[in-house]
């Protein structure tokens, strides 16, 4: 009887075994062939602007229209790129996706104060607003820690600040700095002088309740942080080596 079990049980673990690795072969077919693809095409979309448009959160309601216009890297001008890396992630050209010494201060604070702050970089925002969905789950971070190294792999740093740029969400049903520079100052993004851009990078860590072209107190001092930030890293000089 012992015998006869051995075969069964190898077959089930050979069976389980080919399972995994299908599976583990479709996931990466499935995922990494859009992030491939993306390096070249303009996204039509993002897993945000879906989730917007269709899925209501709370009391609020869905967005009725998705304000996004793609501009290319030429066109963007000189001191939104800087602005928003000098608030979201100044390591930017010198990581592989993830700030380890942000992450570490970040844990520590945690357990000193008890505040959570985040500590994602560029790359990582990037995946979660291309193919995920918002949330602290330890899943959401492990599939976005996934599509960040993919990205990091596939895309060179220029495009992934030009993507981010282009998706990032500024503002109610605002998505991408080409839509936020028309729709708050009537502007092209490559018109938008050293304080408009600075005003768009401090709404970023809340574009549903904050606005650039009406800034409250506090966004208007982030915003003079940035400006400060961006002269210590030397202005868009810092991203030539992208």
């Amino acid at each position: 009887m012992a015998t006869r079990a051995r075969p069964l049980w190898r077959s089930l673990r050979t069976a389980a075994g080919s399972l995994i690795i299908l599976f583990v072969v479709v996931f990466a077919a499935v995922t990494v062939t859009p992030v491939v693809a993306l390096r070249w095409l303009r996204p039509p979309t993002t897993s945000f602007m879906l989730q917007q448009r269709f899925i209501p959160r709370s009391a609020s309601r869905t967005c009725e229209r998705i304000h996004y216009r793609w501009v290319d890297w030429e066109e963007l001008g000189p001191h939104v790129p800087i602005s928003v890396v000098a608030a979201e992630d100044q390591r930017f050209p010198e990581h592989h996706g993830f700030d380890f010494d942000s992450i570490a201060n970040a844990f520590e604070e945690r357990l000193a104060r008890g505040r959570v702050r985040g500590a994602s970089t560029i790359s990582q925002q990037l995946a979660k607003n291309l193919f995920l969905w918002p949330g602290r789950s330890w899943l959401r971070k492990a599939v976005e820690a996934y599509f960040t190294a993919v990205i990091e792999l596939c895309w060179p740093k220029r495009r992934i600040l030009e993507v981010y740029l282009n998706i990032a969400q500024l503002g109610p049903c605002t998505f991408g700095v080409g839509a936020a520079g028309e729709r708050f100052f009537a502007k092209s993004v490559s018109s938008l002088d050293r304080r408009e851009a600075a005003l768009l990078a401090a709404v970023l860590p809340d574009p549903v309740r904050l606005r650039a072209d009406r800034p409250p107190a506090q966004v208007q001092k982030r915003a003079a942080w940035v400006l400060d930030q961006v002269a210590r890293l030397g202005g868009y000089a810092y991203l030539r080596k992208l």
